[in-house]
């Protein structure tokens, strides 16, 4: 299904003025991202402020991004919950949708499952799932950390098809090499885009594509092509940019560039907070805006 899909964008969410979901700001964002390069979306996200949206409204955002993006890449949604039964309802309520490929189901958050609890809640949602599962892998976020060896072994299961993978190099490797070649390996860090790809994963779930979507696409071919030399330069050169686009809550600073750049993508829903003057002027000054 994402054979040769190396870049995805985990594409942000925009806001009108009263912070109601911008469709034609959207549609704007999504052509540019897929004329720099985006190959796949992963729509409603961490990125994507989820946690802020109510389930209608998380709906009728997949039912309007399948519409824009018409097929032309694969679409990943994100249904995942600390709740398995809530998160096995919703998944079949957007299985539903036509366009949307696959399912992000990440790891249970605040209840702090232990990894046969893990184990348990992503083989029942599997079980119940219309659409196959790519695991979202994130401990910073979640509080608990899916060891690489669960993930290699949930792997083995027809209906988990993936992981988006936000953790060390040393397990992204190691999954990679203990996982079937058509299970879907993407690092979930933009700092590892360059180096997910050398060890034999699929590529990158990006935020830093919004802005650098041109960049990495070039770094990609240069590696395609076997010009390390290059690929490294752009990764080298990125990375400081990469970094900055989190020095403040995620999206904020992604969406403060966006907005410098002219997409008109709006502001943060609480409790995320829009950058003020000063915090936008540290970041447009690493990021060169």
């Amino acid at each position: 299904m994402f054979t040769d899909v190396d870049l995805m964008t985990a594409i942000i969410t925009p806001f009108d003025e009263n912070l109601k979901i911008d469709y034609e700001a959207l549609k704007k964002l999504t052509e540019h991202l897929l004329a720099t390069g985006t190959k796949g979306f992963v729509i409603g996200g961490t990125t994507g402020e989820t946690p802020t949206l109510t389930e209608a409204e998380k709906l009728e955002l997949y039912r309007r991004f399948t519409e824009i993006v018409d097929r032309r890449v694969p679409i990943i949604a994100g249904v995942g919950s600390n709740n398995t039964a809530q998160t096995i309802d919703f998944i079949n309520k957007v299985a539903q949708i036509q366009g949307i490929d696959m399912a992000l189901v990440v790891v249970p958050y605040y209840n702090k499952p232990n990894q046969r609890g893990m184990v348990a809640h992503f083989e029942a949602v599997a079980k119940n799932s219309p659409l196959p599962i790519m695991i979202y892998n994130i401990p910073g976020r979640t509080g608990v950390l899916m060891e690489k060896e669960t993930v290699v072994e949930l792997s083995k299961n027809q209906k988990i098809k993936g992981v988006k993978q936000c953790n060390t190099m040393e397990d992204l490797e190691y999954i990679v090499e203990h996982t079937a070649d058509d299970f879907n390996v993407y690092s979930g860090e933009d700092a590892q885009a360059l180096f997910a790809k050398v060890v034999g994963a699929n590529g990158v779930i990006s935020v830093a594509s919004h802005i650098y979507g041109d960049e990495m696409t070039k770094m990609y071919q240069a590696l395609d092509s076997g010009d390390y030399h290059l690929a490294g330069k752009i990764q080298r050169q990125l990375t400081p940019k990469m970094d900055a686009l989190f020095m403040y809550p995620s999206p904020s600073p992604v969406k403060a560039a966006l907005n410098k750049l002219g997409y008109q993508v709006g502001g943060c829903r609480l409790p995320i907070v829009s950058l003020n003057d000063a915090e936008k002027s540290i970041l447009f000054e690493k990021l060169n805006l």
